[in-house]
C-alpha cells in the first residue's frame, strides 16, 4: 500500500493538471452526450453521471495538487 500511495504521489506530484483537466474532459463530453444524444442512451444521458463525476474529480484534483504542491 506504501508503495502505491508513493507512485501516486510522484505521478501527481509531477503532473499537477492531470486531474482537473481529466474532469473538464468529462464535463465537456456529458455536454457533448446532452446536444448530440446517441441512440439507446437512456438513463446514463438522462443523469448527466459524466458531468457529476468531471466535477467530483476536477475538486479533488484541485485539492490534490495543492497538497502536493510543496
Amino acid at each position: 500500500m506504501n508503495k502505491l500511495i508513493d507512485w501516486m504521489n510522484d505521478f501527481f506530484g509531477d503532473r499537477p493538471g492531470l486531474l482537473p483537466f481529466t474532469g473538464i474532459g468529462l464535463v465537456v463530453l456529458d455536454l457533448l452526450l446532452q446536444i448530440f444524444p446517441g441512440p439507446g442512451s437512456g438513463w446514463f444521458v438522462d443523469s448527466n453521471i459524466l458531468m457529476h463525476v468531471g466535477i467530483i474529480v476536477a475538486i479533488l484534483g484541485i485539492l490534490l495538487a495543492r497538497a502536493l504542491e510543496g
